[in-house]
């Protein structure tokens, strides 16, 4: 099994409060090092059904501080913040952690980057959460999912993705001319939604279809699978709106792509 292949996982310690996780990645140190403390955070850090960081300022020095903002897959806006407090290039950041969800408690993240055979073992302790079971659960089982990101991001790998028309029709021929305000929120929120798939490299392409049977909205994906492409639709807010709207999934049998 390659590096890159691998799991990343966390474990919980519910009594002492604290975040363990691990992940081996086939990149080196200093790649993934880059990372953790420049603004490319915002081009890996979230997916398009959770959420997106859209913005990272920080000064990786001890006393720096630093800063993500992001948006929620439903349109919310989200910030954290903290201060590093030890940055020792490319093999160990420890920086606090506050962010409003958690009560705007104070916590402290380590990062250790250890070179190994074909690239490094990322190794991440979390602490701070004695007391609060549930938000230490909560912040191990997003630890898995930000590092499988991270790995993602920086690790070499073959390209599998396949290619999807993705047609979202509305509730009526006529939504076009007489959608109400609220359905044009609903739209407005959607079309937010697309932004961040388009953003994070997922669709390709999107926008509204002057049909004359009636206008309907098209997008071209790439994804490992059906399946994550349902995903994709479920976290729709016009999906998640309930007001009538349906999408059509169509796999491509071919897709000519520039490089």
């Amino acid at each position: 099994m390659s590096l890159a292949a691998k799991k990343s996982r966390a474990i919980a310690d519910l009594t002492e409060g604290t975040i363990v996780a691990a992940v081996e990645i086939e990149a080196a140190p200093e790649r993934i090092f880059r990372a953790l403390t420049t603004d490319e955070i915002k081009q890996w850090w979230g997916s398009p059904e959770l959420y997106r960081v859209t913005e990272w300022t920080g000064d990786p020095r001890p006393g720096g501080r630093w800063r993500s903002v992001g948006v929620g897959a439903d349109g919310s806006a989200f910030s954290v913040e903290g201060e590093f407090v030890e940055v020792v290039p490319p093999h160990r950041i420890v920086q606090t952690w506050k962010a409003p969800w958690d009560g705007n408690n104070v916590t402290t993240i380590t990062f250790r980057l250890e070179p190994i055979q074909g690239g490094t073992r990322l190794t991440l302790w979390h602490r701070g959460f004695a007391g609060r079971a549930d938000s230490c659960n909560n912040h191990a089982q997003g630890w898995e999912r930000v590092l499988e990101w991270l790995s993602t991001h920086v690790a070499p790998m073959s390209d599998s993705r396949r290619y999807f028309l993705c047609r979202l029709l509305p509730p009526r021929p006529s939504f076009a001319q007489d959608m109400s305000a609220e359905e044009a929120e609903i739209m407005k929120r959607h079309a937010a939604y697309w932004g961040g798939l388009l953003r994070s490299d997922v669709a390709i392409v999107f926008g509204p279809v002057a049909d004359p049977k009636g206008a309907w909205g098209v997008g071209i994906v790439r994804a490992a699978d059906e399946a994550a492409v349902n995903s994709l639709r479920d976290a729709d807010p016009a999906i998640l709106s309930r007001r009538g709207f349906r999408y059509e999934v169509l796999p491509m049998l071919q897709a000519a792509v520039r490089a």
